[in-house]
């Protein structure tokens, strides 16, 4: 029988970006005795560069959380998307009271929610309750990660018309006062994504003018997509780089008590 997976759900519906941010993970929690399994959305946007993007793809994170719960064998959810869509409302439900499926370690402490959002549809007179398994958003890990200290940080990233979106996420979270700011690329990100060279270029420019420019101490690579690209700018730069899904795969191994090799 196989030991039960940390899911990680893509909230666009593109099948190659899930394999590529599933090796992220994998190879994040590489020695942890943790397997991943990541699921595609059955359906919503390909790429999530708005707030209406963000506001569709939410209910097929839900739906495919679900699902996922339901096969028996998630032991963790990770939600791979920048803006974090669907978590506030996985974490207003009113999750029945069921045992999770026990991971292949030792256990860990007790993982609960991190922080009750409210979300539409609760039926009257039910309240949150916590998820029945962990459940991380990579933009949430990735933040506080940056923060962690009060270290200051900015965000660079490939979507401009989410600069509200990110802002009203810093606040939410209590980090505004060590936010530097959030700088992106310019161009179209669906054709800045079909060229990696370019959107390594790209990002790296973003990502110096943080940490030059706003003082950033540390800089967050704001997109689950943007996976590869994080990996090989953490060479480049002379702050460090934070990228989104080691940052969620961390935060869940603590939440069930592993550690890596």
């Amino acid at each position: 029988m196989r030991p039960p997976a940390v899911v990680l759900v893509n909230p666009n519906t593109s099948a190659a970006t899930t394999r590529m941010m599933t090796g992220i993970a994998r190879r994040a929690l590489a020695g942890t005795g943790l397997r991943v399994r990541g699921v595609t959305v059955a359906a919503g946007p390909p790429m999530l560069t708005d707030p209406a993007a963000l506001r569709a793809a939410a209910p097929h994170v839900v739906a495919a959380a679900h699902e996922a719960l339901a096969s028996g064998d998630c032991a963790a959810l990770i939600v791979a998307a920048f803006g974090d869509p669907g978590v506030p409302e996985l974490r207003a439900l009113p999750w029945p009271v069921t045992d999770a499926p026990t991971p292949p370690h030792r256990p860990g402490p007790s993982p609960g929610p991190l922080g009750p959002c409210a979300a539409p549809g609760l039926a009257p007179g039910l309240a949150p309750a916590p998820a029945p398994v962990p459940l991380v958003g990579i933009g949430e890990a990735a933040l506080a990660e940056a923060a962690a200290g009060g270290r200051r940080f900015g965000v660079a990233t490939t979507t401009p018309l989410l600069a509200g979106s990110i802002d009203a996420q810093v606040a939410r979270l209590g980090l505004a006062p060590s936010y530097t700011g959030a700088r992106f690329t310019t161009g179209d990100p669906e054709l800045l994504a079909a060229r990696p060279e370019s959107l390594l270029a790209a990002l790296e420019t973003a990502a110096r003018a943080c940490a030059v420019r706003d003082g950033a101490e540390a800089v967050v690579i704001g997109g689950g997509p943007l996976g590869e690209a994080a990996d090989a700018l953490s060479s480049r730069l002379a702050v460090p780089v934070v990228a989104p899904i080691p940052a969620a795969c961390r935060r869940i191994a603590r939440a069930l008590g592993v550690s890596g090799p």
